[in-house]
This record gives C-alpha cells, sequence and structure tokens, in this order.
C-alpha cells in the first residue's frame, strides 16, 4: 500500500543513466586523458552540492510487456550546485554518448538550464564537450529528415549575457554551435593539448576545403589562445576548474548586485619602496609591469584574463583591501605598450565585462598610442581602436587612472571618459601629449634640421629645451592633472578610493542600457 516500487523503480533508472554510454566508452573517454561529464562537475563544484535536473531524460528501450531493459540517457548533464558557497548552475555535454552531438531530451535539458540560470539570477558553467547540442547526420536517419538549423534557446544565451555571469570550458574537441556556445560567454577557457575548437573539424574541413590538417593543428591553443578566441589556458583539467572557481569569486551572482568583499588579508596602508624606482627614468626602457600590479593590489590577487592575446594590453580582476576590482595595463615589452588592433578587442570586452557586472575599474596608464606602420592600417587598428574607446566612455562602472608613464595622442586620451570625473593620479615619471616629443621635434622642426650644418646638435638642442617644457609639474601647475603623487602611495590612495567606488556604485545596479557584446 505504499509507493516503494515505484521509488525502486526510480533508484534503477537513476542507476542506469550514471552508466552514461557504457562501460567501454567511459574506458575511452578516460584513455584520452578526459573525465566524464559528471567527474568534472564533482571536481568543480563544492561536494555534495550538485542538485541534477531532468536524471531521468533519455532514450528507453522496452520489451513486449512494457517492462525498461535499456536507457541511453541524454548526452547532456546539468543542474544546480555551489562554487564557494554561492549558487551556480553547470552543465556539460557527455561525450560517452554519441559524442556529446544531439540526442534525445538534450535540447530541452541544455536549454532549461540555460533559463534557470536566467530566471533565478545566477551564474553558469558550460563544459563543453563535442558539438554542445549541435548536430550529427547520425540524427537525420534517426529521425527520417533533415531539418532546417536553429539553436536551441539562443535568444536565452544572448539575453542572459547582460544578466548573470557566463563561464564557458571546452573540454574536448568542440565543433559548431558548441563553439559558439564557448565564446559566448563572458570569459572561456581551453585544457591544453586535449580540446580544440573550431566551426568545423577537421572531416567537414577535408571535404569541404580539401585541406587535410589534424585537429589540433586546425583548433588547437597554439591558435586560439594567441587569438582571443578563448580567454585563458588550462594546463589540465583540474586547473580548468580552479580558474573557473578564481574568476567566479571576482564577480557577483548578477547584475543587480555588486561584488562580494573577501576578508582583507593585506595592510592597505602598504607602502612598496620599489615602486620609486619601478619606472625607468629612460624613457626607452621597458619594465615588468605584473610586478608593480603585485606590489599594489592584495597580495597575490592578480587573476590575469587574455595573457596569450593583444599582448600590449594587460587585464584581469584583482583585490584592493578585499573589494574585486577590474585592472587594465599596458605591457611596454610588446610594442612599446601601444594599442593594437587586437588589444583593442581585448580592451573593449574587458571593459564591457567589469561595467556589466558592476566591478570598479583602474587603469594603470603607460600608453605610448595607437601602433603605427603598415601592419597597424591593415589590421584596422583605429576601427578596433575606436571601439575600445566607446567602450571606455560608454562604461558608467567607477573608474580610476594612475598614470606611471606616457599618454600619446588619441589612445592615451582615452584612458578613461574625460568628460566625466576622470579620477586621476600620475606619477612623477609621467610624461604625455598629443605625441611623444621626439618624433614631434622631427615633425615640427624638419626644414630647420635638414637645413642645419649639424643636425644633430640642433636636436639635442631642441630636446633640452622641450624637456624642461615636458615636467609633469608644468601640467600640475595649470590644473591639467589633478593630482601628482609619490608612486608608494598608490596602494592607501586606491584602498581609500574603493570603498568609496563600491557605494557609490550601490546605486545604479542592473543591467546596462547598452547591454554585453561577447
Amino acid at each position: 500500500m505504499t509507493w516503494l516500487p515505484e521509488v525502486e523503480e526510480l533508484a534503477r533508472r537513476t542507476a542506469l543513466a550514471q552508466q552514461m554510454g557504457g562501460d567501454e566508452n567511459i574506458k575511452r573517454q578516460h584513455g584520452g586523458g578526459k573525465l566524464t561529464v559528471r567527474e568534472r562537475i564533482e571536481g568543480l563544484v563544492d561536494p555534495g552540492t550538485f542538485a541534477e535536473t531532468g536524471a531521468l531524460a533519455g532514450k528507453a528501450d522496452y520489451d513486449e510487456q512494457g517492462n525498461l531493459v535499456a536507457v541511453r540517457p541524454a548526452n547532456f548533464v546539468g543542474g544546480l550546485a555551489r562554487i564557494g558557497g554561492r549558487r551556480v548552475v553547470v552543465g556539460g555535454d557527455d561525450f560517452t554518448v554519441r559524442g556529446g552531438a544531439a540526442d534525445a531530451s538534450i535540447g530541452g535539458k541544455q536549454g532549461y538550464c540555460e533559463k534557470m540560470a536566467r530566471e533565478l539570477k545566477v551564474p553558469i558553467v558550460r563544459l563543453v564537450d563535442g558539438t554542445g547540442g549541435g548536430g550529427s547526420v547520425r540524427t537525420f536517419e534517426t529521425i527520417g529528415r533533415t531539418y532546417v538549423p536553429a539553436n536551441p534557446a539562443w535568444s536565452t544565451v544572448v539575453e542572459m549575457l547582460n544578466e548573470v555571469p557566463v563561464v564557458a570550458a571546452a573540454m574536448g574537441s568542440v565543433a559548431g554551435l558548441g563553439a559558439a556556445r564557448v565564446v559566448t560567454s563572458h570569459w572561456s577557457i581551453m585544457v591544453k593539448d586535449s580540446s580544440q575548437v573550431f566551426v568545423a573539424g577537421p572531416p567537414v574541413v577535408a571535404h569541404g576545403m580539401g585541406e587535410v590538417v589534424p585537429k589540433e593543428e586546425l583548433g588547437g591553443a597554439q591558435i586560439h589562445y594567441h587569438n582571443g578566441v578563448v580567454d585563458n589556458l588550462a594546463e589540465d583539467e583540474g586547473d580548468a576548474f580552479r580558474q573557473i572557481r578564481q574568476f567566479l569569486s571576482y564577480l557577483p551572482q548578477n547584475a543587480w548586485q555588486q561584488p562580494p568583499r573577501s576578508d582583507p588579508i593585506d595592510d592597505p596602508a602598504r607602502r612598496e619602496e620599489a615602486l620609486l624606482s619601478a619606472i625607468p627614468r629612460n624613457r626607452r626602457r621597458p619594465y615588468r609591469v605584473r610586478e608593480i600590479l603585485g606590489m599594489v593590489f592584495d597580495r597575490d590577487s592578480f587573476f590575469e584574463i587574455g595573457t596569450g592575446w593583444g599582448r600590449s594590453v594587460v587585464t584581469g580582476f584583482a583585490r584592493l583591501d578585499g573589494y574585486p576590482v577590474g585592472v587594465i595595463t599596458n605591457d611596454s615589452y610588446h610594442y612599446g605598450g601601444g594599442l593594437t588592433a587586437d588589444g583593442s578587442e581585448k580592451m573593449a570586452r574587458f571593459v564591457d565585462l567589469c561595467d556589466t557586472f558592476h566591478v570598479p575599474a583602474v587603469n594603470f596608464l603607460d600608453q605610448p598610442g595607437f601602433v603605427i606602420g603598415t601592419a597597424g592600417e591593415k589590421a584596422a587598428t583605429i576601427r578596433k581602436g575606436a571601439r575600445a574607446m566607446t567602450a571606455v566612455f560608454q562604461a558608467r562602472v567607477p573608474w580610476v587612472t594612475i598614470i606611471m608613464r606616457r599618454a600619446f595622442g588619441v589612445a592615451g586620451a582615452a584612458h578613461a571618459n574625460t568628460d566625466g570625473l576622470n579620477l586621476r593620479y600620475a606619477w612623477p615619471s609621467g610624461d604625455w601629449g598629443s605625441l611623444p616629443l621626439e618624433g614631434g621635434i622631427e615633425a615640427a622642426y624638419k626644414r630647420d634640421l635638414e637645413n642645419s650644418p649639424d643636425p644633430g646638435a640642433l636636436r639635442a638642442e631642441l630636446e633640452a629645451r622641450f624637456n624642461a617644457v615636458r615636467s609633469p609639474f608644468r601640467t600640475a601647475e595649470a590644473f591639467g592633472i589633478e593630482h601628482i603623487i609619490d608612486p608608494r602611495e598608490t596602494r592607501p590612495i586606491l584602498c581609500d578610493w574603493v570603498s568609496l567606488a563600491y557605494e557609490v556604485e550601490a546605486t545604479r545596479l542592473g543591467p546596462r542600457w547598452r547591454g554585453y557584446r561577447p
């Protein structure tokens, strides 16, 4: 007189679903150095917190008496869990069932998880392996027809970018719709040597383009980590899970909340003596900008995003007195820190990310200007640079600029929304203008130099004359720069600013009017 038989049947069906694609396919997955989707979810989320949605979905086989004899589970596993104590939706493709291609209920399950993240206003993590819900020609044989393609729940995929953090990890060979799901995110990662991302895999490329190419050469990390298709690279799957957890720790649950402050672990008044010599007196010498970031932000809190591409621009998250902040700076070891086409795209995406989730931004500026020459022109640097400038001027998140060294030209002028408060602190090493004096002297005094009996002496005389005017103190006298500070005071000033920035941003929470551009 109880429902025990049905409960026992539920347990049996659940156990069948846990078998995924069967022992042989699981062994093949492990043989390729990869975890199964259930092992991945277990390795990513807080222990014991995963509550699966649609665990019984799949294709069932029954005997003539209507008894269940076998189940092929849907090859997508998803549900609610916790990461760092906070709720998330996590879902992934089960490559052991038809290589992650479209199968029974996969569209419904995956789309349901997307809707669940959006409506519950929690982050979503996609563990993509295969086509990510895309097609397989075997499906045509199964259903007995072809179909006009559609991207399931894609409006939700796009709209949720304005509302909740979206993380995507390429965990294997990811093609088609799976690749689109990887890049339509706020942050993406792939695993070194074991994941590839492509529009179409090697067999399709060989047939359609006549190009025979191995999958790693077609879509491996050596391509996509360096062209911006993915943001970060993991050494192995465990490292990918660690980075996902760290990335999410800097962001709020949704656009209606602020990022969580962690317990302060560092003295907000810390003053690093090494900052006095961090910028070389020789303006042509590069320096290690990440060492400067380490001296200013909370110790070991800098999490870099997009290290492998757009390398003249450095972006990432860090903490000031426990508060998450976005970080933008220039790496003088690449194009002198100048703004390239790739660097512009990287900067624009990161500014949008900070603005979408109310993360105050700190710009450590050493910008010599757009990278010039034929290569820069062919890469459409000015158009992509204008997009980066637009992102900066559209951003409403609190922003502060630390001018470490150069601020030249149109790119230098895009250090902040200069029509707004434009909060700036310059170091004594600051050097700015419409263009560098060295090149400007050559342009302005070209005829004099050409006609001079000793062009070298005249150039030296002109440079000495202009060096007196280029002093940042001259600019401060005209209130052209609001603050010139001792570099050692940078951390105390920023730690004081960040609490006020969070108070201000608390008054304007919610999605931004313009949306997020992936």
